[in-house]
């Protein structure tokens, strides 16, 4: 494989036309992928959410679910994303010094990576946070949001 075939834009064909990638001839193979991201908010807002007095509710439990929702629906948001086995999609949300940090852990069984559903999954827990917090604080901060890990493996036999 020529170095510039190795770097070139997989989703674009020879003629720069938008191209869904054909994964059908990759074996399936057990796929991980762990992302991160944080908000920022101020010090009344994150007492808010510790004592659970946010008028819309449990801010952290309603994003982890926003989060595993967003996750499931990645091939429906983004328009190259192929629709997945996934097997697991875990979203833990988690107060900080200066606001809330958010994780997740996808798998699917797939013959190509779950990165976008994790970091589909952190980006609407994220924005669900916002959401529920935005009345009372206009100075929230998305940010940070990143792939931690990547990881195939092969099945057995």
């Amino acid at each position: 494989m020529s170095e510039h075939k190795k770097h070139s834009l997989t989703h674009v064909d020879e003629k720069g036309k938008v191209n869904m990638v054909d994964v059908g001839g990759k074996p399936v193979q057990y796929r991980t992928a762990v992302a991160s991201g944080h908000i920022t908010v101020g010090e009344e807002t994150l007492e808010l959410i510790r004592e659970n007095k946010m008028k819309k509710g449990d801010v952290l439990t309603i994003a982890e679910i926003a989060g595993i929702q967003g996750g499931k629906r990645t091939s429906d948001l983004i328009p190259l994303c192929h629709p997945l086995q996934i097997t697991k999609l875990e979203v833990k949300a988690s107060l900080d010094q200066t606001g809330v940090k958010v994780q997740s852990l996808a798998k699917c069984l797939g013959q190509t990576g779950i990165e976008m559903e994790a970091l589909t999954a952190v980006s609407v827990a994220l924005l669900t946070i916002y959401d529920m917090c935005k009345a009372v604080d206009k100075s929230m901060v998305i940010g940070e949001i990143s792939l931690q890990e990547k990881t195939k493996t092969d099945l057995p036999g």
